[in-house]
């Protein structure tokens, strides 16, 4: 596909590039992507599963199981202040 000057230009402000001189380069570099694109769309991909990731990942989630948890007398123990099997703090907000 070509590619004019004037493309450059246009794609180089919306992309806020400033070039120099030698958009020549820049046109040629341009056109080989495109004919990269061109490529890739002569391929036939009619049967081809749609994907979001190239291995078949899938969330590993354990069991929910209930087991009892610490008991509050044991995890209070140490607690300068305590309440009704709660921390008490000081204070922060008014």
């Amino acid at each position: 596909m070509r590619v004019s000057e004037e493309e450059v230009e246009r794609i180089a402000h919306l992309s806020r590039l400033k070039l120099t001189d030698d958009k020549a380069a820049m046109q040629a570099n341009l056109e080989n992507i495109l004919a990269h694109f061109d490529k890739l769309n002569e391929l036939d991909t009619a049967n081809v599963q749609p994907t979001a990731h190239i291995l078949p990942v899938q969330n590993v989630l354990r069991e929910d199981v209930v087991i009892p948890s610490m008991d509050r007398e044991k995890l209070t123990a140490n607690a300068p202040q305590r309440e009704d099997g709660c921390y008490v703090v000081p204070r922060v907000v008014e």
